[in-house]
């Protein structure tokens, strides 16, 4: 445990020291971007919602069987837990929950994909974002879906199709139903081999419009490489890196590859001009 403290602890200082803010981008669509998913701070009736519904959920205490799917669990490596121990554990934090919708939001994606359900608490954030999105997520543990499709339910988020089994299995023949991807975010297989993967799997119905999201690059050594290997793929024109998420763009007017680490510019406030740069 300690070891993956102390790596996870420099994984974050070496993003953090090359990380920019928005006052460091002269890109009007990485501007943007920032503005609407970074730095915007209103607030939106389904926030409260579903973290008021977390915290009811955090007290579930179905037991839940692990599968040997993903990468497994740095917290515990309990085969058996509850399914409030798995939510409070595995399920994205309410900052990135945020971003996620801002970012469907911003994006107005027809057809999203997730890989990794779990129990929903991302999935109802993307879902409240814009309601015309056709959804499809997949999970590969069946107690959990079950879990998952109740808390939907219980937000009324009933509008997405949850697919139960192996992402190998059932994400080909999804993509082979959907005309495009426009919006891909990839949350339930923290392997380097899988990630990449599904990348290319699904890469064939992005679009110029489309963004695949990465959760937890840089979780692990591991999911670092991935990222960068998934970064200098040669269709990816630009690649944003908030930690915690990696956003892929696909954008052929941008003639040459983009890279950045972004953080609010409150993280660093010195980048803002008042004491010159």
């Amino acid at each position: 445990m300690m070891r993956y403290v102390a790596g996870a602890l420099r994984r974050w200082l070496r993003f953090y020291l090359k990380a920019r803010t928005i006052y460091d981008v002269h890109s009007p669509f990485v501007a943007g971007l920032i503005h609407h998913v970074v730095e915007d701070k209103r607030w939106y009736y389904a926030f409260s919602d579903i973290e008021s519904r977390r915290r009811a959920w955090k007290k579930d205490d179905t037991p839940v069987v692990l599968s040997a799917l993903g990468a497994g669990s740095m917290v515990s490596r309990s085969q058996v837990r509850t399914a409030g121990e798995l939510l409070s554990s595995n399920a994205v934090d309410p900052e990135t929950g945020r971003r996620l919708f801002r970012l469907v939001s911003w994006i107005k994606p027809t057809y999203l994909v997730e890989l990794g359900t779990a129990q929903g608490i991302s999935t109802a954030y993307m879902a409240s974002a814009w309601s015309t999105t056709q959804f499809y997520s997949l999970e590969g543990n069946r107690i959990v879906a079950e879990i998952a499709q109740r808390h939907l339910t219980e937000l009324q988020k009933v509008k997405v199709k949850l697919l139960t089994g192996n992402f190998r299995e059932k994400l080909p023949a999804l993509l082979d139903q959907l005309p495009k991807l426009d919006f891909l975010f990839v949350d339930g297989d923290h392997t380097e081999s899988n990630t990449l993967h599904y990348y290319r799997l699904c890469v064939e119905k992005s679009t110029a419009g489309s963004v695949f999201v990465f959760a937890d690059i840089h979780w692990t050594d591991e999911m670092e490489r991935a990222w960068h290997t998934l970064c200098a793929m040669p269709e990816v024109t630009l690649s944003i890196d908030l930690f915690h998420l990696g956003l892929l763009f696909f954008n052929p007017d941008i003639r040459e590859k983009q890279h950045y680490a972004i953080v609010p510019a409150a993280w660093k406030p010195w980048r803002m001009g008042l004491w010159g740069r």
